[in-house]
């Protein structure tokens, strides 16, 4: 049996103001999940809140991995045992090239002694050519001077060389042309398979073309409302987010 990721009735707050208001979700390894949701129904604080960000404050509720107290873990705890954050907004590290921070999270990461540098190296470069980088931002500083697009191809590698059992992926198609999604979509469908599991939270339809989700969630003021099948998608791209206000009464049962 794999790994379960179970968000029980999960209440969060930024600055004593309440943005998650009773989220209930399990994800499994082996299954993509998707969700969408108006701007301010808090998904992404969803996805900081799994992760650690020291910004919100849990007042309710559990983050279960398999049955470990994810809450009672640091950031680095959480990404240790599983957990993968892909971010919306990159963030740039200038002095730390890609090979050196790579190298040094997979250590970090490794239960026993460190990665074989040679076999890391190798797996680096195939990687990135699945992902069609170009070979030189290996020596490139981390995210330094890159476009939006290299920035998300630089998450996915970080995915690919982790392989973690679950992946938040936190809107990581926002800006990005058809060239750029295909790639991203691609390294993201490398992944899945039996040990790996991901929550996909976007705002369009296009990214769930390339990867194929099992379940969508629509998340409405602190909640998820609705869950369903992929038909869920087309509904929301043909009405948008009017109809869950007005039919929903009570959030979904997850």
């Amino acid at each position: 049996m794999g790994y379960i990721l179970e968000i029980k009735n999960l209440h969060a707050s930024v600055e004593e103001t309440p943005i998650l208001k009773g989220v209930n979700l399990t994800l499994k390894q082996g299954e993509v999940h998707a969700m969408m949701g108006p701007n301010g129904s808090g998904k992404s604080t969803l996805a900081s809140v799994i992760m650690g960000h020291p910004s919100y404050e849990v007042t309710e509720g559990e983050i279960l991995l398999n049955d470990q107290n994810v809450l009672e873990m640091d950031p680095e705890e959480r990404a240790k045992a599983g957990l993968f954050l892909c971010f919306q907004y990159p963030v740039a590290i200038p002095g730390v090239t890609v090979s050196k921070f790579l190298k040094s999270v997979a250590d970090a990461h490794c239960k026993e002694e460190k990665v074989n540098a040679a076999d890391f190296l190798k797996r680096l470069r195939e990687n990135m050519a699945y992902l069609e980088m170009d070979p030189t931002f290996i020596n490139r500083d981390l995210n330094d001077g890159f476009s939006g697009g290299e920035k998300k191809r630089m998450e996915i590698l970080q995915m690919l060389m982790l392989e973690p059992s679950f992946a938040i992926m936190d809107e990581t198609d926002s800006g990005l042309d058809v060239d750029a999604l295909r790639v991203v979509s691609k390294g993201v469908n490398k992944m899945i398979g039996p040990n790996f599991g991901s929550l996909i939270i976007t705002h369009y339809e296009r990214i769930l073309t390339y990867i194929e989700p099992k379940f969508l969630h629509i998340m409405l003021d602190g909640k998820i409302v609705v869950s369903g099948g992929v038909e869920l998608v087309t509904r929301v791209e043909a009405e948008g987010y009017d109809w869950v206000k007005t039919d929903v009464k009570e959030p979904a049962s997850v």
